[in-house]
Formats: structure tokens, sequence, C-alpha cells
């Protein structure tokens, strides 16, 4: 039987796919503008490559009108709009197959109820998309790993060790449950995710990402006052002394720009590593700040040919998240040979 691997977000796509915001006790206030970033974001995106948005039955027409006529919007039952953590893992093979790995969701150790829809939304969006289902009993968002397409796969120990995501698994056996659905063959454990991430207990995708094989972009706050400040430098010291599936020295990008905001009742912060990766262009969460210019240079020089577009995402940050957060690519079925 052939073998699957999750490949590299920067590789070719088929196209992305996202949720429309639907839960209306989490954005409260921000609900117009975070459905406004959605739709920013959607139209980013569906310049370099297809964007599919799923709305809750009855939610579609507002989804077109807002998005516009180069989104599809497709309607199926959701709980919630983060389909990086809901929507299916894709993987390939050799042989021009592809598939999808559905991994049980929780709601991020059970902290938004209903949730039992957005369990559910994988194996829906596989049927929908005529790609075969691999079920997996393991609780896995998709933000808390990346991958490098090569065997390797970083994550943070603050999440996947959560006690409310798997507490009958051990580290051992949730990096064999890796390795056997995703095809890597080494797992770099991150200590930390961000001190403030409390609604994923510390996702990868906030501070730390594969940018290309042995390349690897990190936060890195240069503030000694940011909360992170230590934290990222433990992380950073991991990656420094560790290898990739290949034996290869890690290069590191450092992003040390950071972007504290007001928003509503508080200041939020808006993660400049939560980007999207499309063909031929990089999308990012941007606060309207002078140093988010800074940080899409840093990220642009980690995506040499691809063209960097930042989107305003502050009411996304308020819920707790970022581009990456709300997409999910669907990799281009490899061609067999």
């Amino acid at each position: 039987m052939a073998e699957f691997r999750m490949p590299a977000e920067w590789s070719a796509h088929q196209g992305c796919l996202m949720a429309w915001p639907t839960r209306e006790e989490l954005w409260g206030s921000v609900l117009a503008d975070v459905k406004e970033e959605y739709a920013e974001v959607a139209r980013a995106i569906a310049a370099f490559e297809p964007v599919t948005m799923v709305a809750p039955p009855g939610h579609g027409e507002e989804a077109r009108t807002r998005c516009g006529d180069g989104v599809t919007v497709i309607e199926l039952p959701l709980d919630d709009s983060w389909f990086r953590d809901s929507a299916p893992l894709f993987v390939l093979d050799d042989d021009g197959n592809r598939a999808g790995v559905d991994f049980r969701f929780n709601a991020w150790g059970g902290k938004h109820h209903p949730f039992d829809s957005d369990d559910r939304i994988s194996a829906l969006l596989l049927e929908h998309l005529g790609v075969d289902r691999i079920a997996s009993d393991m609780i896995l968002e998709g933000g808390a790993i990346t991958v490098d397409g090569e065997g390797t796969l970083i994550t943070t120990e603050q999440c996947l060790l959560h006690p409310n995501r798997n507490p009958g698994m051990s580290r051992d056996e949730i990096e064999a449950e890796l390795k056997a659905r995703l095809g890597v063959t080494k797992v770099i454990w991150l200590p930390y995710g961000g001190l403030l991430d409390t609604e994923t207990d510390g996702h990868v995708d906030g501070v730390c990402a594969f940018a290309a094989p042995g390349t690897v972009v990190v936060s890195l706050p240069d503030d000694p006052r940011h909360p992170d400040y230590a934290r990222m430098r433990a992380n950073r010291a991991v990656l420094e002394a560790g290898t990739d599936a290949r034996g290869r020295r890690l290069e590191i990008i450092d992003v040390p720009q950071t972007a504290f905001a007001d928003l509503t009742d508080g200041e939020i912060e808006v993660s400049y590593l939560n980007y999207y990766v499309a063909n031929g262009g990089v999308v990012v969460p941007v606060a309207g700040l002078q140093q988010d210019e800074d940080a899409l240079a840093v990220i642009a020089s980690a995506y040499p040919g691809r063209k960097v577009v930042g989107v305003r995402a502050l009411a996304i940050a308020f819920g707790g998240g970022g581009v990456h957060c709300i997409t999910q690519q669907i990799p281009a079925a490899p061609t067999a040979g």
C-alpha cells in the first residue's frame, strides 16, 4: 500500500477552505467586523488560488454577498469557523492519490459548546470533495503542527501534551500517531506556545512555521517586557540544537516585530506568524501599525518569489486566531509516475 505524507504548506494547492463566522457568543460586538475580515482574507487568497467558503445552512447568501464572485460558497452544518483546526489534514502519496486525515475535534479541550458539527465537518468536506477519509481517534488541531513535507513535524508540548486533549495517550503514543497518519519520521517538541494563547493552549502556528526545507520562521519578540520574550528564546534554543528528519541543521529566520492593538474592551495581540501560504503568495495578518511593514519584509525574505499581502485581522485576533487559523489548504494531487 502506498504511503501517505502531509505536504508542506508551500507545495502546490488545488485551493483553500474557509468557514464563515458562526458562533455569535464568541464574537459579540465585533461580529460584523470579523465577517468583513474573513471576507477580506478570502478575497486576498482568491487572488492566488480558488477559495471555498463553507457557511452554515441559511447563511450562504450573506457569505456570497460579502465575499464576492471570486469565492465559492457552499452550505454545511458548522459550530465555529476555524478550519485550520476542524477541517481535514490532507495527505498525498507518490502514486497520485490524495486522502484526508480526520482527527477528532473537541473545541480546544471543550472550551466551546456545542462542537459536534465541527467534529463531523471533516468527513462531510471529504465527501463533498470526493477525497478518501483516513480516521484517527486522536484529538488534533492543524494549528498545533507545522511540517516540512520531508519527514519533519514541529509542535509544542504546551498544546499537544495538555490533559484536555488526549489524557489517555502518552507523549510517545501521540508522536507515534502523528508519524503514522501524517507520514513524518521526526517530531521536534518546542516547550512553549504563546503565554497569552489560552484559547488554543499554545498552538505552534503562533510561534513557528516551516518556510522551506531546513528553514524555520520563528517569533522572537525584541521587547524584554513581552510575555513571551524568554519563552520564545527557549523555543529557539531547541531549534538551534536540533536537526530535521534529513539531518540538516535548521536555518532560523527571526520575526522580532510584535503587534498589540486596541479593540473593543482591551488590547489584543495580532500574530504575524499566523499567515497563509498560497500559490505564489503569502497572506499575513496585520494590525494597522508601523511595525506591520517590517514584519511583512521579514516574512517576504523567507518566501522569495511570493507576493506578500497584509490583511487587517484585529477582530480575528480578538476571537483567538489569525489568517492561518481560519484557512486550510487543499494540496494539488501529485502526478503519478
